[in-house]
């Protein structure tokens, strides 16, 4: 089975296992297509990370780039830009791709890009989300550089669109591998409009990392250690687990995993870096020591930095043999930094805008270093065994989403496609302890309840807003897929 948020992406993965590839090329297949079809979220100028579970053993994958070498924080005032060649960190997905694909894969990297190969020279109709996307983004686009314009006019829904150049990137990444991005023309291309070097691009961008798990009422949640912000998802289950939520009404779950989140995004902000966290972060004394600043009556507002919003695709896969993989890439904001290497239909991210430029913050800016990422896939283990892989994409709303999902499946029992649709609520800061917590409808009708225990709320009726994911569970010997109604995506399985 294969969840993706687009069709043509499922479709590759699935074709992938049909030719003899396990989950791990699958989730490589669709990966890559999404960077065609989706141009604005994902692409081989972004990040990855992932969960692989491969004969009972899980893995995980770090590969996010690195802020360039010349990187002076001290030359840029209050922040890092959002847009422009200074927000530009190394591409780290191609890396990842290939680590990926040497480890766990069957099939190659090369086979593995074939689809996306084919999309994008002989074109595919642009879905209905992702045109609204692409319309968002176009003003922006169309005022930047004349590399960019290869992703302009916007197309409208249904309108084949082909994408020639990045075809040729992705050609040169399966016929040379990492090195079809990292060196030689497109790498040089890179280079010649962003800070980075080909030096900066040789770093090894793809890291094996050891996933951190957390318990929260029989199961183990996992994700992927900073400088990702998986933490911040299991901190939060983490106090909620010593909690009485489930059982009560929509109001108190809501007001409760409100509360545990503003906790763990407190700290987040204060620890996730390059660099592993400070000693017994997610043991239970210190969880307690958080659960008991949490008023089951009224609103608490610990200090912490803006959230920030960003595009992002996740994709999910299990095979045969119960092999799993949880991927989640992005560029960050829509089409990253809006700098396009010339000649190759590249986006480059703007991760670097993740890190601060506060003196002696563990995440300032520094040259060689990984910034804070919002970006996390999840998987769930039930003694000791596969659950499921899930993810869910969209910012800061990322751990708020594993919080609400793993919620409804363990706590209410749902299965993955009602969990997904579950009318979610959103923690938005201004920074200084300023919260405001929108709500999706049909959940306006909390509002006022929520506003007497404190909450500054918000009925807020984009649902695109409220993030979108994909999950598959196992039940026995079945594969149980969910896919966002609020994208474009579908989950297929055989």
């Amino acid at each position: 089975m294969v969840a993706t948020s687009q069709p043509l992406a499922t479709q590759a993965g699935l074709r992938a296992l049909e030719r003899g590839g396990n989950a791990i090329d699958a989730a490589l297949a669709a990966a890559a297509v999404l960077c065609v079809v989706e141009p604005m979220s994902t692409g081989v100028g972004g990040d990855c990370f992932s969960l692989v579970w491969r004969d009972g053993e899980l893995t995980g994958l770090n590969a996010s780039g690195r802020a360039p070498a010349a990187a002076d924080p001290d030359a840029l005032g209050t922040a890092v830009p959002v847009t422009g060649p200074l927000a530009v960190t190394a591409p780290g997905a191609v890396a990842g791709w290939a680590a990926l694909a040497e480890r766990h894969g069957r099939l190659g990297l090369d086979r593995a890009l074939a689809d996306a190969i084919d999309i994008a020279e002989r074109g595919f109709a642009v879905t209905p989300v992702i045109a609204g996307y692409w319309a968002a983004a176009a003003a922006a686009l169309a005022g930047f550089d004349e590399a960019a314009r290869v992703f302009l006019p916007a197309p409208r829904v249904g309108q084949i669109t082909w994408a020639p150049e990045l075809a040729a990137t992705l050609r040169r990444i399966a016929s040379e591998g990492p090195a079809g991005l990292y060196q030689g023309p497109v790498g040089e291309a890179i280079c010649a409009v962003t800070p980075l070097t080909l030096d900066d691009l040789a770093v090894s961008h793809a890291e094996w990392v050891e996933p951190l798990r957390q318990r929260y009422r029989g199961v183990e949640v996992c994700e992927i250690p900073p400088n990702g912000q998986g933490v911040a998802a299991l901190q939060a289950l983490g106090i909620l687990d010593g909690l009485e939520h489930t059982a009560g009404s929509a109001l108190d779950r809501v007001h409760l995993q409100s509360e545990a989140m503003k906790l763990a995004f407190a700290d987040a902000e204060r620890h996730v870096h390059d660099g592993p966290l400070p000693e017994r972060y997610l043991d239970e004394e210190y969880l307690a020591s958080r659960r008991a600043l949490i008023d089951a009556a009224h609103a608490g507002s610990p200090v912490s930095g803006a959230l920030q919003p960003g595009g992002t695709v996740y994709l999910c896969a299990v095979d045969e043999d119960r092999n799993a993989c949880s991927l989640i890439q992005s560029v960050y904001h829509a089409f990253g930094s809006l700098v396009v290497a010339p000649g190759t239909g590249v986006a480059l991210q703007n991760r670097g805008h993740c890190f601060t430029l506060e003196p002696g913050h563990p995440n300032r800016l520094a040259p060689g270093k990984r910034p804070y990422h919002t970006i996390i896939p999840g998987l769930l283990l039930r003694d000791g065994a596969l659950a499921g892989p899930f993810g869910l994409m969209g910012g800061h709303m990322q751990p708020q989403g594993h919080l609400q999902f793993v919620s409804h499946m363990i706590d209410r029992g749902l299965d993955p496609q009602a969990a997904l649709d579950e009318p979610r609520w959103r923690l938005d800061s201004g920074g200084e302890g300023e919260w405001t917590l929108a709500l999706e409808e049909p959940l306006y009708g909390l509002a006022p309840e929520l506003a007497r225990r404190g909450h500054q709320v918000l009925c807020d009726p984009n649902a695109e807003s409220f993030g979108g994911g994909q999950a598959i569970m196992l039940r026995d010997d079945v594969l149980i897929g969910g896919t966002e109604s609020r994208k474009d995506g579908v989950v297929l399985g055989y």
